[in-house]
């Protein structure tokens, strides 16, 4: 369903070969109820790399859909080049239709309890 969604490519960085995108959950498999789990909504299309990133905590977004990089990704020229770079920048949503975009709600939840902060 993600893959129609956004159109088969990365909805961060826009690459599209299929054995390179994941379907990522926002809200966590091993957290998130049956019917959350297979929620377009709870869902974002991208390459492994920022997958993982996105796992991890390295990664978020906030309520506009930008990209929020976590302070505890060290600043060295690789990882300014593949995920600093994308700080602030929007994901491509899917489509006009507002009920298969990312749920604030999900995103609040990897907000709270999936990014990594500083503390």
């Amino acid at each position: 369903m993600l893959l129609a969604n956004y159109g088969g490519t990365c909805c961060l960085t826009g690459i599209d070969i299929p054995a390179l995108l994941t379907a990522s959950h926002i809200k966590p498999w091993a957290v998130a109820t049956p019917g959350e789990r297979l929620m377009s909504s709870n869902g974002l299309l991208l390459n492994a790399l920022h997958d993982r990133a996105f796992d991890r905590g390295l990664i978020t977004l906030d309520d506009r859909y930008r990209v929020v990089v976590s302070s505890r990704v060290p600043h060295t020229p690789a990882n300014d080049q593949w995920l600093c770079a994308f700080d602030g920048r929007k994901i491509a949503l899917p489509g006009s239709d507002e009920s298969t975009w990312p749920s604030l709600d999900f995103i609040h939840y990897h907000n709270d309890r999936v990014f990594e902060r500083r503390v």
